[in-house]
């Protein structure tokens, strides 16, 4: 690597964490850097790091001065190309995937990547904990991408026998020409498109995560979701597939209560160098035989791995991102007994369907995160009990017409605070609720959820669940969830 950067003339756009973190990477490799950002405000993220930095109007000046330029995941690709041919544009995803030297465990999807790949993490952890109290090496795991770290934060650490995984995002993606080994497809509706020119161009970036992957990879796709589901064509990798609401011909499912995984005979290669007995039955385990990097299932059928009453994850649609994260660790090696445990134990991710507090047998939480209406469709089907519903924010160019059909046909919304700009053309698509107290004008989250309470009765739930973004009264997803559990605290 040091060959291959050192003197290098590099220009980094964006001082955000990635950016950041590609800046150090290419000090590191003796490269001449240069950080480049419109924000002036970003000079206080160098300051002191001994930079050079260029800020303002003028950052992309004299771009094809450069032998390489690394954007980070909000700098648009069209925008660069204006100045610079397409061949000198990368990013750190682009790089850390022709660079890292063991395989890839990633994870797309419109929602759900952060919570999927905490669980495969987890499981593959577990997995590890248990070789080590056994006496064996145990598994060199990371976590990296949009949660975790950046991933060349800690390429110098990886050698062939690691394991990474990676939160994958349409911005990430859009210039993807190499495909992880297992390729993880959740949910894909449609989002960013105040990025993306339309749907096509998100939709299309998604789908770089298996695209160039050989006969010798895997994918796992939702087929719940037609975007999804239809990705299949475009890989050469095995397919296996995971669907909330019917059997799939080959993947991980739910019926009746359980989490079921269906395999086939054969060998499907894998990459993890254990024994990795799931104990699903005498009849069909799966396992590790002969060749102890290929996973395979010596008989067809189908096992229970849980009870979906004995997963800690809260919401039904989690059990997709379940499912997703059982069929990946199951590829990768990881038994049934550490898969079990970790459903068990694992709470979720913050502002994340994430139960701040019950307070006098009332039920708070914190769903910042949906920031679209298909998570917050999600977040309200995910209880039966009465609800009261914190909805609303700034403009993500969504459509709210599947979202108010929902809430005008629930039987358990009993109230509505309705916030922020979008407000008025998501209440457009609510026809009828006469049995919902619709609320209005207020101005803070402390109004917001003093006003929440004084309506809320034993056995309510109150839910914020957006389904927009943040940006017309708080700074992002992250302050708006955390001052909504700051005043929730107060009412202790």
């Amino acid at each position: 690597m040091i060959n291959k950067f050192k003197n290098k003339k590099i220009a980094v756009i964006g001082l955000g964490i990635e950016g950041l973190s590609s800046v150090k990477f290419f000090k590191k490799q003796e490269a001449k850097v240069i950080a480049l950002d419109q924000k002036p405000s970003f000079a206080k993220a160098s300051k002191g790091r001994q930079e050079k930095i260029m800020l303002g109007r003028d950052y992309l000046k004299n771009l094809d001065q450069y032998d390489l330029v690394v954007r980070s995941p909000g700098v648009k690709l069209g925008l660069l190309e204006k100045y610079i041919s397409r061949n000198k544009i990368t990013s750190q995803t682009k790089l850390f995937f022709d660079l890292c030297p063991c395989p890839i465990i990633g994870v797309t999807g419109t929602k759900g990547k952060g919570t999927t790949v905490s669980l495969i993490y987890e499981m593959l952890k577990k997995q590890s904990s248990s070789a080590k109290a056994s006496g064996d090496k145990g598994l060199d795991v990371y976590l990296g991408g949009n949660i975790g770290k950046p991933p060349l934060d800690f390429l110098d650490k990886l050698n062939p026998q690691s394991i990474v995984v990676l939160e994958l995002s349409s911005f990430q993606l859009q210039d993807l020409t190499k495909s992880p080994h297992i390729a993880v497809v959740l949910m894909i509706t449609s989002e960013h498109l105040d990025y993306h020119k339309d749907t096509h161009e998100y939709v299309n970036s998604k789908r770089n995560i298996l695209r160039f992957q050989t006969k010798e990879d895997l994918v796992i796709i939702n087929k719940d979701y037609p975007a999804s589901n239809e990705s299949h064509i475009h890989t050469e990798g095995k397919v296996y597939e995971i669907s909330r609401i019917g059997k799939v011909k080959e993947g991980c499912f739910v019926k009746d209560g359980k989490i079921i995984v269906r395999v086939s005979r054969g060998p499907v290669k894998g990459f993890l160098p254990v024994d990795a007995r799931s104990s699903l039955s005498s009849s069909d385990e799966l396992r590790v035989a002969g060749n102890p990097s290929t996973f395979a299932t010596p008989r067809f059928g189908t096992a229970e791995i849980i009870k979906t009453k004995d997963i800690l994850l809260p919401g039904k649609h989690n059990l997709e991102n379940v499912c997703a994260a059982v069929m990946a660790a199951l590829l990768s090696g990881v038994s049934k007994e550490n898969i079990v445990e970790v459903l068990k134990t694992f709470k979720g991710l913050e502002h994340r369907l994430e139960l701040v507090s019950e307070i006098n047998g009332v039920r708070f939480y914190d769903d910042s995160f949906s920031t679209i209406p298909e998570t917050t469709t999600a977040a309200i089907e995910a209880f039966s009990d009465p609800e009261i519903l914190i909805l609303g924010g700034s403009s993500k160019n969504s459509d709210f017409k599947k979202l108010g059909e929902v809430i005008s046909n629930s039987r358990n919304i009993k109230a509505i605070i309705g916030i922020g700009m979008e407000w008025k053309r998501i209440k457009s698509q609510i026809q009828n609720h006469k049995s919902q107290k619709i609320i209005e004008g207020l101005k803070n989250m402390k109004e917001i959820v003093q006003k929440a309470a004084s309506i809320s009765e034993l056995g309510d739930v109150v839910l914020l669940s957006p389904a927009c973004a943040s940006f017309d009264m708080f700074k992002n997803y992250k302050d708006r969830g955390n001052q909504f559990k700051e005043e929730v605290g107060k009412l202790i």
